[in-house]
């Protein structure tokens, strides 16, 4: 948007689109940007911790790793302490800012003796998912995570907005653009579609036995 005023632009994913800055509401976004988000609202990381409880039912203490600079992450985080105590289990909240940093939270993860971990969707993080998902698997966490690629990198499970289906509907903002419509007029849309993705492979190494009716209504199981 500080390249031009002018040109269109369709946005694919963005989170946080209108504190950014970068439209100014999502019925009426307002200049020359437009597109898709990539917010799911906050109840989506309850449904995470959720499924994760679901999946190891007898969890008492739950890693939540969050990353501080990420303004997403605090509101997340009082959403996902509701559904905690709703689930009768105890969260240990841990920071990390970058790779860096990652030894030492899971090195807390253990001192805590944390059962499972939830991993808040972040860029950072999903830059270094494998290496996330590595130290998950050897401290032998079972960790869910807001995005497939993180299941397909060797973690556990995944619940979250489907990135294909964002891409796929930003094709018809590009076409309307083309026929004359302008950025400003069109509705940023929300996600629609979500898929629960999980990793037999990862589950077998932890030693867990993937209820069947959450096997049932994965979008997708890989083993």
């Amino acid at each position: 948007k500080n390249a031009t005023g002018t040109i269109p632009i369709v946005m694919i994913a963005v989170r946080d689109s209108v504190g950014t800055g970068l439209i100014a509401s999502l019925a009426r976004p307002g200049g020359n940007v437009t597109g898709v988000s990539g917010s799911a609202g906050l109840e989506i990381v309850a449904k995470q911790l959720e499924l994760l409880k679901e999946t190891v039912p007898k969890i008492r203490r739950v890693a939540i790793l969050s990353n501080p600079a990420n303004a997403y992450h605090q509101l997340a985080i009082r959403e996902v302490n509701v559904a905690a105590r709703s689930l009768g289990v105890q969260l240990q909240l841990l920071e990390a800012r970058g790779p860096n940093e990652f030894d030492g939270a899971f090195a807390a993860m253990a001192t805590e003796r944390v059962g499972a971990l939830l991993v808040l969707s972040d860029a950072i993080f999903n830059s270094h998912r494998t290496r996330l998902a590595d130290l998950a698997a050897r401290s032998r966490l079972p960790a869910a995570y807001g995005v497939r690629e993180s299941v397909e990198a060797g973690g556990l499970m995944s619940y979250g907005p489907s990135f294909l289906d964002l891409f796929r509907r930003s094709a018809a903002y590009v076409d309307k653009i083309l026929k004359g419509a302008k950025p400003a007029d069109l509705p940023v849309e929300q996600p629609t579609k979500f898929e629960l993705v999980i990793n037999l492979k990862t589950a077998k190494a932890l030693g867990l036995t993937i209820p069947p009716s959450l096997l049932q209504r994965a979008d997708q199981v890989i083993e």
